[in-house]
């Protein structure tokens, strides 16, 4: 599925500056999209983000915005609009906190669900008219298998996630009357990853890895209470997900949130 099938196409994708976002992006810079990113990092960064999505295939641009701020993301929608009006929409940013409930910070909480369910919701209020209005639109929200099933210690992160899968449902329901078969329709959905292979789980893979052992054994132990797979995804598994869902053949695929969990939430 390398065809440039989205060309003449422009895609929004936060928390895009490394991580599944950076694969997400360029996914569908490679199908020809025209691709906004979103994300934090220093100058450097994100020019090396913006080079590895110029190589990709289409133009790249970076849209900076505190995604905590619903003034800033109103204000990069506008400047967004003005380059080119999103026809996909990919909500990747997040954040967490992990400690337990009675010592989670009133503040973490607040910015955990504004960065992880808020944020999606703002650009998503602001860019699904204008797909509707075209009669093609795609919401790809970056859950978690914690929008499925609850973890100890992780509630605002929890929480987040529950109500960005009840958040993605709900507008799947309101837009999915627009456009046609032809036309591609209208569809918002999510994507529920278990473990995923990025440096930020590396700790934790050597934390778990036996003595003696190899780094296999380690993430075999890490995955071994709740991932049956015993293997994690690729942020590149993810990407290609959410390339099929932007595709024309998924425009009844709407409403769902996909679990690619290794068989955590099957148990």
């Amino acid at each position: 599925m390398s065809d440039a099938f989205l060309l003449g196409r422009t895609a929004l994708v936060t928390g895009a500056t490394s991580g599944i976002g950076l694969a997400i992006a360029q996914a569908l810079a490679a199908a020809g999209a025209r691709v906004a990113i979103n994300g934090l990092g220093d100058p450097v960064q994100v020019e090396q983000a913006l080079q590895q999505l110029h190589g990709a295939g289409g133009p790249a641009r970076h849209f900076d915005a505190d995604l905590a701020d619903p003034l800033r993301i109103e204000a990069m929608m506008r400047e967004l609009d003005a380059w080119a009006a999103p026809d996909i929409v990919v909500n990747n940013a997040g954040i967490q906190h992990a400690v337990p409930l009675q010592d989670m910070p009133a503040s973490r909480w607040d910015a955990v669900l504004a960065v992880n369910l808020s944020a999606a919701f703002h650009t998503m209020r602001l860019a699904l008219p204008g797909m509707a209005a075209r009669g093609f639109g795609r919401v790809v929200n970056i859950a978690s298998v914690h929008g499925l099933v609850a973890s100890r210690n992780k509630a605002p992160y929890v929480a987040s996630k529950f109500g960005l899968v009840g958040l993605s449902k709900a507008a799947a329901l309101e837009y999915a009357h627009l456009g046609d078969r032809a036309s591609g329709g209208v569809t918002v959905n999510c994507i529920c990853p278990g473990w995923v292979e990025t440096p930020l789980i590396e700790p934790q893979v050597q934390a778990a890895r036996p003595a003696g052992a190899g780094r296999e054994d380690g993430v075999r132990a890490l995955l071994a209470e709740k991932q049956p797979s015993l293997r994690m995804s690729l942020p590149q598994d993810i990407a290609a997900l959410a390339l099929w869902l932007c595709r024309p053949e998924a425009h009844n695929v709407t409403g769902a949130s996909l679990p690619m969990d290794g068989g955590w939430t099957a148990q």
